[in-house]
């Protein structure tokens, strides 16, 4: 009689995503040092693009700031919405989390681990998401129009009073010159 494999002492089964995570780690690092630069870039920006899968799956769907996406082009990118991404520093190991400004590009966190840089970026789309709650909050779109209302009004009256009172003005200057005595 065959006896039944003991279960504890199987190797528990690695999840396919957890190996290719692995691979890409381990190439990464091979290639990070030799020639072939520019796909250990790749590869890193991948790696840090799977850690940040769950935040973006905690976003509502209805919220359409961000659209992550590697692009490959001559410097490789990891884009976070349309003005911030990540980038690989000099060394090719360091990740470079920037946004592009009107007053050029800022660095918004530096470092060589992924970690440190998921959480750089969970800070940054919290503070977009309170950005746009508060753009499109209903309280704050009613405020200017029920503060403009009474400046309308008093607008009204103001040009209404300096009509009255250049009217008034004028009268009085004709009334003066036309009392002057006449002198020859």
């Amino acid at each position: 009689m065959s006896e039944a494999p003991d279960s504890s002492t199987e190797p528990r089964p690695v999840r396919l995503r957890e190996a290719l995570r692995q691979a890409r780690i381990e190439a990464a690092d091979r290639t990070g040092v030799v020639v072939d630069l520019r796909d250990a870039e790749v590869a890193r920006l991948e790696i840090l693009n799977d850690a940040l899968d769950p935040l973006f799956n905690e976003i509502p769907g209805q919220i359409d700031l961000f659209d992550r996406g590697i692009s490959q082009g001559e410097t490789p990118r990891l884009w976070i919405d349309i003005v911030a991404h990540v980038v690989m520093g000099r060394d090719k190991r360091q990740y470079r989390f920037v946004q592009d400004t009107r007053n050029g590009r800022i660095v918004l966190a530096e470092s060589h681990e992924a970690g440190a840089i998921v959480k750089a970026v969970t800070d940054y789309v919290a503070r977009r998401m309170v950005e746009r709650e508060r753009a499109f909050s209903p309280a704050r779109a009613q405020a200017p129009i029920a503060a403009e209302k009474p400046r309308q009004g008093s607008r009204v009256w103001t040009f209404a009073l300096g009509f009255v009172l250049g009217a008034l003005s004028l009268f009085g200057v004709a009334l003066y010159e036309s009392l002057k005595p006449i002198s020859f």
